[in-house]
């Protein structure tokens, strides 16, 4: 699921930024940027992403503001050494002049004295704080997709189940359709065999058994109904509704093997249709 949070905090003089964002993957990808003096954050800014997320391609950047009284500063010594070595380079090779008013602002700003950042020990419980106001937001975000998706998911779920009813009050209907053609081919042959021919009713029931589809319409059934109550249980759901979502497509695959008529036929393939959309956005869901 896609999520967006931020939030400030002052170390010391320098404010620092905490960005948390993240787009839909199956498991948890996490990435984290910030200062290499703060690496040692980096276990408990995962410990504190993964109370609120589980899944997602997520990065955690935390960003410190420039040291304006450092940036202030010339390291004079090593701009003057900087600009002798380049003086020297293009004597060298034969260059005639020095450097541009704007090479030497980019060699003198490179040389600028750098203020290195906070030491992580400050910096922590204040980074941290920051970082959980960013999940706040990051999990607000989250959650209102999730109610979207919610919404979504239901109304697939009942295009599922009108679906599964067609199948189930279509299904008693094909043994004597199937009767009717099979008289009608035996007519046709010139081969006169009364209804009640021992023969005949052997041949529609076989059929009639082949094609029953009873079991798989009420696994079906019981399938929507558990889909039905996780989705609506407030826990995490992801997991629990692929693997309901991948028995349910098997009950449809053998629903079409079975299948000898035309409109079970049809129905199957939007059940299909629909349990791919639903699996597809359950596989970015928690």
């Amino acid at each position: 699921m896609t999520g967006y949070g931020r939030a400030t905090t002052v170390v010391g003089s320098r404010g620092v930024t905490v960005q948390v964002s993240s787009v839909n993957r199956k498991s948890l990808d996490l990435t984290i940027a910030c200062p290499s003096e703060w690496e040692g954050l980096e276990p408990a800014i995962g410990t504190a992403v993964r109370t609120v997320a589980s899944r997602g391609k997520i990065h955690v950047e935390i960003e410190l503001a420039p040291n304006q009284a450092a940036a202030a500063a010339w390291d004079e010594p090593a701009a003057l050494e900087l600009i002798a070595r380049f003086n020297a380079l293009c004597f060298k090779a034969g260059c005639t002049g020095g450097p541009t008013p704007d090479l030497l602002w980019q060699l003198l700003a490179s040389q600028r004295a750098n203020g290195g950042a906070p030491a992580a020990d400050v910096a922590a419980p204040l980074v941290l704080r920051a970082l959980d106001e960013a999940l706040t937001a990051f999990a607000a975000m989250r959650a209102k997709e999730g109610q979207a998706l919610l919404a979504d998911f239901t109304a697939r779920c009942g295009l599922v189940k009108n679906l599964v009813e067609s199948v189930a009050h279509r299904a008693p209907q094909v043994p004597a359709n199937y009767r009717d053609m099979l008289q009608k081919r035996l007519r046709d042959a010139g081969l006169e065999l009364d209804v009640g021919d021992e023969r005949v009713l052997r041949e529609i029931a076989l059929f009639a058994d082949r094609i029953d589809v009873t079991e798989e319409i009420t696994r079906l059934r019981s399938h929507l109904d558990q889909l039905g109550t996780l989705l609506n249980s407030g826990q995490e759901i992801g997991r629990k509704a692929e693997f309901i979502l991948q028995e349910m497509g098997r009950e449809v695959n053998t629903i079409g093997s079975k299948a000898n008529d035309l409109s079970i036929s049809r129905a199957v393939i939007e059940l299909k249709n629909e349990l791919e959309r639903i699996r597809e956005q359950i596989a970015n869901v928690e």
